[in-house]
């Protein structure tokens, strides 16, 4: 319906994560709300920005790269705050394991668009 970067598996996984990773973190401690929480829940939902924002500007491959590498570091960052939360005992390890198995195949798959990003160049029409 909407097209676009809707459309790619990558944003759609990441946007699922970020939606888990929110309503997982609501019962993380109420001391945590300016910290753990507000942190894993903005670095989950900046993966999903920069990739709508990197795709948006496919036509220039460098900035394409530039916010897939951007929403890489920022599933990387997510990890991080997984790992606190699973060290403070707000998640077990089987969620803790899942998330993180869940974020490494994001950065794969922004990994293969980092390596290609040609793949992704708006089609010219040749009228």
């Amino acid at each position: 319906m909407y097209g676009g970067f809707r459309d790619l598996k990558v944003f759609n996984m990441a946007y699922e994560l970020a939606m888990r990773i929110f309503d997982l973190s609501r019962s993380f401690p109420a001391e945590e709300k300016y910290a753990l929480t507000d942190q894993i829940r903005r670095s989950s939902r900046s993966v999903c920005a920069n990739i709508a924002e990197g795709y948006r500007k496919r036509q220039y491959e460098a900035a394409f790269c530039s916010r897939m590498s951007d929403a890489d570091a920022e599933a990387t960052e997510t990890q991080v705050w997984l790992q606190f939360a699973l060290d403070c005992k707000y998640l077990d390890a089987a969620m803790h394991k899942e998330m993180t198995e869940h974020y490494i195949e994001v950065g794969r798959m922004l990994g293969g668009m980092i390596a290609h990003p040609e793949k992704f160049k708006p089609k010219v029409n040749q009228s």
